[in-house]
Formats: structure tokens, C-alpha cells, sequence
């Protein structure tokens, strides 16, 4: 996980409203990462302070004047009529006020701005897409099984899934298959084929979706590699790499036209 998602998704960390995976990629990154975990101990200071009930600042000098006045306006009242009377004036009730709901105002809209950076849906799963294909990589865990034959690779997942993942072999257009592995994404497991394009690697993660919806792909980009996304034939298709755009594209042209 890098320090632009880590950073987005403290303010989640922070009030615990992350799932489980998201939770230890932040504090797996957290624990290696200065900078972020500065962000979150500054959003804990901040936190910290707005419920001190501390929380207060010196009244202007027209405030407090105002107030002498009053005082030793109730206290002549007092003199005069020989019995207690009401405050004389609300000022300073209304002011009180005013500062608790200043005060209501800044952490509503703290907590607010925490959630619109929220990413969306979409964003969500990219960015795990984007971790997993990373982590894969960087972790030396790109495949459980290791095999260019489908016919390997496609019973492998059996037991192992719900649902038994479309498995292609796209050797012949410049994509061979080499094999597969478990992967995690929102919030259940999935099929991981991994796909190789001269020495480049190719992740494509598989799960169910709905059987009457088709997409056509849609490509981003994050931080020089390409994710790609549809659905086809009652599942859900990721794809991401560091190829060209062009090749990534290509390939998702093709697993398309497979998996019809």
C-alpha cells in the first residue's frame, strides 16, 4: 500500500470503520512508514483535543465589560429591593452558545470532510486491485499453482471457491497463461490468473457478478500501471499490469471474446 492510499484511508482507520484487509494493510503500512503514521497521530491530537472539555478562549474585552455592567447593575437592583432577582442580562448565555455550536460545526464538518475523501466503490476495489497485484509481486507470492495448461490451473480452484473461475489459455495471441493463485477483494475470496506478456506480468482477478449485466472495459491508470474492469458472463473481471495500455486492452479483448 502506498503513502496517497494509506493517507486516504487513516481518517477510516482512525474510527475503525475499515474491513479487515484494509485494516492490516494500513498498519502493516503504518508500521514502516513515517510520514503516515505522523498523519495519524496528528488526526489523533486533533481528535483529542475537540472532546477536551478545555476547549476555550478568552472573552472579548466588550464581552467581559458587558458583563461587569450587568453584575453591578444586579447588584444595585439588589440593594434597592432587598430580594433576589434574575440575571440581568442573556449575553453571556447566548454567547456560550454560540461558542458550543461553533465548536459542533467544526467537528461535524471535520468528520464530513474525513468521509468525502472516502473513495468510491469503483475506487475501492481499484485500490485493492491495485495493492494485491503489487503485493503479489513485491511479496514473492504471485502463484499457487504454477502451470501454462488451463486444464491445471481451472481444477485447482475446485474446493477452494464457490464458484469455478473461466480459465483461458492465450498463448498463441501473446499471452500465455502461468498460472493462479487465492486472492482476497471485497470482502470474500478470489480467483487470481496470472498471465504473462514478454516479462511482463498480468494479474486478472475473477469473481461472481450479476448474470444479466455485460460491460465493456474501462481502463485507469495509478501509478504507472493499468487496471482494466468488466464483467461478462455472470462475473465480475479485474486486470492490472505495468504493459502498455495498448496491451492490456488487447488482452482484455480477447479474454472477452473467450468468455462469452
Amino acid at each position: 500500500m502506498n503513502c496517497d492510499l494509506t493517507q486516504r484511508y487513516v481518517p477510516g482507520y482512525l474510527d475503525g470503520e475499515l474491513d479487515l484487509v484494509r485494516t492490516i494493510e494500513t498498519e502493516s503500512h503504518l508500521k514502516g512508514c513515517p510520514t503516515c503514521a505522523q498523519e495519524l497521530e496528528t488526526l489523533k491530537a486533533l481528535r483529542a483535543a475537540l472532546q477536551r472539555s478545555s476547549l476555550a478562549y478568552a472573552a472579548p474585552a466588550v464581552s467581559r465589560e458587558r458583563i461587569q455592567s450587568s453584575l453591578r447593575a444586579s447588584s444595585r437592583a439588589d440593594v434597592r429591593e432587598s430580594k433576589p432577582s434574575w440575571w440581568p442580562s442573556l449575553d453571556i448565555w447566548q454567547f456560550a452558545s454560540a461558542f458550543a455550536l461553533l465548536v459542533l460545526i467544526s467537528i461535524t464538518g471535520w468528520q464530513f470532510t474525513a468521509r468525502f475523501r472516502a473513495p468510491s466503490g469503483d475506487q475501492q476495489i481499484a485500490a485493492e486491485v491495485f495493492a494485491s497485484h503489487v503485493r503479489s509481486l513485491e511479496a514473492n507470492h504471485l502463484m499457487d499453482v504454477a502451470s501454462t495448461d488451463q486444464h491445471t490451473v481451472k481444477p485447482w480452484f475446485d474446493g477452494k471457491l464457490d464458484f469455478s473461475p473461466p480459465v483461458e489459455d492465450l498463448a498463441s495471441e501473446g499471452f500465455p497463461l502461468v498460472g493462479g493463485r487465492l486472492d482476497y477483494l471485497e470482502g470474500r475470496e478470489v480467483a487470481a490468473l496470472v498471465y504473462q506478456r514478454r516479462k511482463h506480468f498480468i494479474n486478472v482477478f475473477v469473481w461472481p457478478g450479476s448474470a444479466e449485466t455485460n460491460s465493456t472495459p474501462a481502463i485507469q491508470s495509478r501509478q504507472g500501471y493499468n487496471i482494466m474492469r468488466w464483467s461478462r458472463g455472470g462475473f465480475q473481471f479485474w486486470t492490472v499490469s505495468d504493459v502498455a495500455a495498448s496491451d492490456l486492452a488487447e488482452f482484455a479483448r480477447l479474454l472477452q471474446v473467450r468468455t462469452r
